[in-house]
């Protein structure tokens, strides 16, 4: 059942990041993802019924406790940015950007529910519900903000390091994101730590998070 109460988090984070890069976008000059109806956070615009459910399911159940998933990408048109480099790089960062901000706002939903705890006549049991949503909301922002960087395509990183490339590299590069699942599939399996390394910023974070959440209690 926690799964269950947990999913509606990882589900919402995920549709922030891509409305973010929709309305960043727009912002930017392309009306693409707008006239599609995808600056919206009604999930049903957004979700991917394998990478938004079925996978997270899946990974709940294997071990290591590492929970991802994502929604369908958000159409762009970098065409249409007023300033293709720029706008490319803050609509690709809007996504991480979203991300970081849900975590400094679960983290803070976890301590005002604590400060709460202590001064409503409410049962525990809701409240520590509530703490321990707000703590996975924390740990799957971060794992989201952090994984979307990796610069391999697709992923959001891949279009920063991208305009950094000298141009005749550009193209082969962004080709390859066609291939950039398979990549990190191959890397995770043949060589396991990959996954440790690359997250290891998440931990860190995650742990001056939780130790600010800690002084409240």
């Amino acid at each position: 059942m926690e799964l269950f109460s947990i999913l509606p988090v990882l589900i919402f984070s995920i549709v922030v990041h891509e409305v973010a890069h929709a309305w960043v976008a727009l912002k930017e000059g392309d009306d693409t993802a707008q006239s599609l109806g995808r600056i919206t956070l009604n999930p049903l615009s957004h979700l991917d019924p394998v990478g938004s459910v079925l996978v997270p399911i899946a990974l709940y159940f294997m071990p290591g406790g590492l929970l991802f998933g994502w929604a369908k990408p958000v159409p762009i048109d970098p065409r249409k940015f007023r300033d293709f480099r720029g706008g490319d790089i803050r609509v690709s960062m809007a996504g991480i950007v979203s991300n970081l901000i849900l975590t400094v706002v679960f983290t803070l939903m976890a301590v005002i529910c604590i400060r709460l705890q202590g001064l409503l006549p409410v049962g525990d049991s809701m409240f520590g519900f509530l703490i321990r949503t707000a703590r996975f909301g924390v740990f799957i922002n971060l794992i989201l903000a952090f994984f979307n960087l990796i610069p391999i395509p697709p992923l959001d990183g891949s279009h920063v390091l991208y305009h950094f490339l000298p141009r005749g590299l550009r193209a082969g590069y962004q080709q390859a994101g066609r291939y950039g699942i398979l990549v990190l599939m191959g890397l995770a399996w043949f060589y396991p730590p990959f996954f440790s390394i690359i997250l290891s910023p998440v931990f860190a974070v995650f742990g001056l998070a939780d130790a600010f959440i800690e002084l409240w209690i």
